[in-house]
Formats: structure tokens, sequence, C-alpha cells
């Protein structure tokens, strides 16, 4: 199972939502991956350093990388979640090749032996939007901004998303219902903004102290999405 998280603007959470994914699958079930498309995960997860090697190494490779290479790029990075790191190459793919390596990543991730949560950023290369094209799950990241809205209706992603997890500000005027008429999708689950969730990011401490505030939606989200037992009578 592969869930991809994108978002039509930068800076709306979509890596921590991520990591909160893969926190709460692998709390919660068998263990989880988290593959790296954007780069911001190793920080927020607390790791010392950016692994060198990674998903953009692999995607480079084209037709050479085998499918088995993706479980050696795993570094843990919680108990029970293994995160597939970006890497720090810098080498371009031309756009057919990018796209093609893409389809083979999302299908090798799609059929490993635990959920995958991939954050594929804004979806701005061929590679990152053939993964959310190919996810068995999509879903975008939104704050309830004009801009975003905007740009999120002109993706031709959102024909392939599944829903929307809306990032409430006490600020934005603008609600669930607006951000599901306009892009017309459902509000699959609303994070709140708290402190207690920028802190724990700040510090490198989501991994091992994943704020209620967080965890909670979250879980309301995967449940919804059949991803978690539905446990009755506990507060999610």
């Amino acid at each position: 199972m592969l869930i991809a998280l994108w978002s039509p603007k930068g800076g709306s959470g979509t890596s921590v939502l991520a990591a909160a994914c893969a926190l709460v699958l692998a709390q919660r079930g068998d263990g989880a991956r988290l593959a790296d498309l954007d780069g911001d995960l190793p920080a927020i997860l607390g790791l010392a350093a950016d692994p060198p090697t990674g998903l953009a190494d692999w995607l480079t490779a084209g037709n050479e990388a085998p499918v088995d290479a993706l479980a050696r790029l795993g570094v843990p990075a919680a108990p029970g979640v293994a995160l597939l790191p970006r890497g720090v190459t810098d080498r371009a793919i031309a756009a057919i090749p990018a796209a093609h390596a893409g389809n083979a990543l999302a299908a090798a991730l799609g059929d490993g032996p635990v959920p995958t949560v991939i954050d594929a950023g804004r979806a701005t290369t061929p590679a990152a939007r053939a993964v959310v094209e190919g996810a068995d799950i999509s879903i975008a990241v939104v704050r309830g901004c004009y801009l975003a809205l905007r740009r999120g209706v002109h993706s031709p992603l959102l024909a392939r998303t599944t829903g929307v997890v809306l990032v409430e500000e006490p600020s934005r005027s603008l609600g669930a219902h607006e951000v599901a008429d306009v892009l017309d999708r459902p509000v699959l689950a609303r994070v709140p903004v708290r402190p207690a969730i920028a802190r724990a990011v700040d510090a490198g401490v989501l991994a091992s102290r994943l704020p209620d505030a967080l965890a909670r939606p979250v879980a309301r989200l995967l449940t919804g999405l059949d991803l978690l037992a539905d446990r009755r009578g506990e507060a999610v």
C-alpha cells in the first residue's frame, strides 16, 4: 500500500504530516516505511545528518535500479519506521525517463511488506508527479489559503487525489466547507496548528514525542482510509 502526500503550495506541513502518518501506522500496526522525495524528513525526525544516498540515486539509476535496493536504503527513524531518504544527489533526469522511474518507484513501494507513506512535497518533478499518480491513495495537504487553493484547482494531480487534509490556522477565513467546495474533494482530516507540534519539530523529537494534537487527527484520517483498525471506545 502506497499513500502519497503532496501539496500545491510549499509550507503547508506535508512533511510533518507524512512523518506523523508513518509514526501512527507503526505504533498501531506492523510497521511502516516513510519515503522522502522532498528532503526534509531526516531533520524532522531528528537524524544527526542527511543520509547521502537515497531515492534520488535510485531514480537516476533508471532501468538499472533493482527493486531490492530500496530496502538497503532504509534508515531506522523510529520504532517500526524505516526512512527511505531522498539523498543528496543533484543529478537531473530528463522528463520521460524520470516519469518512467517514478512509475517504477510507485509500483515497488506499493508492493512492500508494510504500508509506505511518501512525502512528495509539491510534486513538481516528473518523477514525483508519477509517484503521486501511481499511489494507491493520494492526499493533498493544504492550508485555508486562497493561493494554495488556486494552485490546487489548476494542478493535474487533483484528478487523482483521494481527499484533502486541511491544516487549520485560526487567522484563516477559509474553512473545511470552502476547501471541499473549491477543490471538489472531501476533507478527510483537519489538523490544527499548535505550538506543541512546532516545538516537537524544531527540537527534532517528533519521532519520540508525537503530540496528541497531531496524532489524533492523523489516526482518524488513517482509520477513515481503512489503514488502521477502528478501536471502539478509544479516543483518536
